[in-house]
């Protein structure tokens, strides 16, 4: 695919080229797992043996740490095996995009949407841009890293930039999009209503908002973009250094006869498709994918929970139309083809998630999640300390928690029910907790090994620089999460310091009710 002009540690850092080399020469990533397992064990044994316990602050249950080794959970490991494999969560949503963004992007569609869309993006701005629309991408799920990350490597090899670097921008895009983000969806819904949980420990009558978060996850998105501009075109973009090979298609290449009538036919097919869900969630007497019995806030649940599977039926549809537009689909044996090649490049990734859902599996059987996060939020508790103060420290406890709990739902569930009240104690709002605590969330996502999107976009990456290794990416990566942590609680500090509105509706103060 090209090589390129880099040179290792030519402009960076010596303790960026450090955490290279260091990086390069840890094991494969599924031997790290296997050690993680390892030590896993070790811990539940000694904690088991111990006693470490929490008491659950909502339902009042105390958790025990449980030895992974006794004889229940080595029945459970070795009979639940396969079921833990396919069951787990990112795995499921992995295959299901991919069998239907495989057609998409072997038809050739993907390449003909970005030479008539983001292709043309100036060069200047295009780090920015491809960065904003990865932090967009996130409200399609997992889709994001599944199928917007590989693309952003096709769009800065068409802009004649290093599409490895490409990769990147839009995987950190995805990654922080799930807390700085334009515009309100999902994610929000899901910890606002696990905010409420908590709240409504001091406050029964106090309802989510589920706005409750976006004008401050606005200005995260504006910030963190600014933030990402700087750092890969002025630091890391150098530091990988430029690319000399062929990327596809110039982006001022026109589209050909064939093409254009390709687009035209999967655009139809892609508002069929758009119909076709709009009608499951508005069709009278007839809504699958909307919950009329269920709170206004949480009634489109069910259809964003099905965006996985439609997204996969969109690809897959639109690649089709747009193949047999331009001749290479001639018959479904065509598209079955498609579909088995283009899964093959994904085999390793396959691989790794058997040992990485055995390894989620494991730590949530043995109860070390939530009591780390219960004894860390105790902790807040204890220090007593004014809101300035307490808020970086919520940002850094959950950033810090990234390493062990991927979930931000799971981390939160822990923490939300003592950081919540705790700080409606204090006259901060409850958005506004949440809002602090999905900084530190988002940050270790570039650079934890528990993050299961952190090898794929090494897979995607080195499809165009096959050198790049592990370490490559944390030395990349690692300045930018550092950076990106130490602005979101500048801009938290600031936010609370003006009492600037969390969201519409949603003021940084909070006072409870008297009587």
């Amino acid at each position: 695919m090209g090589q390129s002009d880099r040179q290792p540690g030519r402009r960076g850092s010596r303790l960026l080229d450090a955490v290279e080399r260091f990086g390069n020469a840890l094991p494969d990533p599924i031997f790290i797992f296997l050690g993680l397992i390892a030590i896993l064990v070790v811990l539940s044994g000694v904690g088991a043996a111990q006693g470490w316990s929490a008491v659950n602050p909502v339902t009042g249950e105390r958790l025990v740490v449980q030895n992974l080794l006794s004889e229940a959970n080595v029945q459970r490991l070795l009979v639940e095996m396969p079921r833990t494999y396919t069951g787990f969560t990112p795995f499921g949503i992995a295959i299901t995009i991919m069998l239907g963004a495989v057609v998409a992007e072997r038809s050739g569609l993907m390449a003909a949407l970005i030479r008539a869309s983001l292709a043309r993006v100036a060069r200047p701005v295009m780090t920015p841009v491809v960065f904003l629309v990865g932090v967009l991408s996130c409200h399609t799920v997992d889709a994001g890293f599944l199928v917007y990350v590989p693309l952003a490597g096709l769009v800065f090899a068409a802009g004649g930039r290093n599409p490895a670097l490409g990769v990147l921008v839009g995987f950190s895009g995805a990654a922080v999009g799930l807390s700085g983000n334009l515009f309100p969806g999902q994610v929000d819904v899901l910890l606002l209503s696990i905010t409420e949980t908590g709240a409504r420990l001091l406050a029964p009558d106090w309802t989510m908002n589920p706005l409750g978060n976006w004008w401050f996850s606005a200005a995260q998105a504006v910030l963190f973009t600014a933030i990402a501009w700087t750092l890969f075109d002025r630091v890391l973009g150098p530091r990988l250094g430029a690319w000399s090979g062929e990327g596809g298609a110039a982006p001022n290449e026109p589209l050909s006869a064939d093409e254009r009538r390709g687009l035209a036919a999967a655009g139809v097919a892609a508002l069929l498709v758009a119909g076709l869900f709009a009608a499951l969630t508005t069709w009278p007497g007839y809504t699958p994918l909307y919950d009329e019995a269920s709170s206004p806030a949480q009634r489109l649940l069910p259809f964003y929970r099905s965006l996985a599977g439609g997204l996969a039926l969109l690809f897959f549809v639109c690649g089709w139309v747009y193949g047999a537009a331009v001749g290479l689909v001639r018959s479904h044996r065509d598209v079955v083809e498609l579909m088995v090649r283009g899964l093959e490049p994904f085999i390793p990734y396959l691989v790794l998630m058997f040992f990485a859902a055995h390894f989620v599996a494991m730590f949530g059987w043995s109860n070390l999640g939530p009591i780390t996060a219960i004894a860390g939020a105790e902790q807040l508790r204890a220090m007593n300390a004014s809101p300035a103060i307490l808020l970086p420290v919520l940002t850094t406890m959950s950033a810090w928690l990234d390493f062990l709990i991927a979930s931000a739902s799971a981390k939160w569930s822990a923490v939300a029910p003592v950081a919540v009240p705790m700080l409606m104690l204090l006259d901060i709002s409850p958005e506004m907790t949440t809002a602090a605590y999905r900084i530190g969330d988002v940050v270790t996502n570039l650079i934890s090994p528990m993050n299961p999107y952190f090898v794929l976009t090494l897979t995607y990456a080195r499809r165009w620089m096959p050198q790049v290794g592990q370490g490559t990416m944390l030395a990349l990566l690692l300045p930018l999460a550092a950076a990106l942590y130490v602005g979101g609680m500048a801009l938290t500090i600031l936010w609370v310091a003006l009492g600037i509105p969390v969201g519409p509706g949603a003021p940084v103060a909070y006072s409870l009710p008297l009587g």
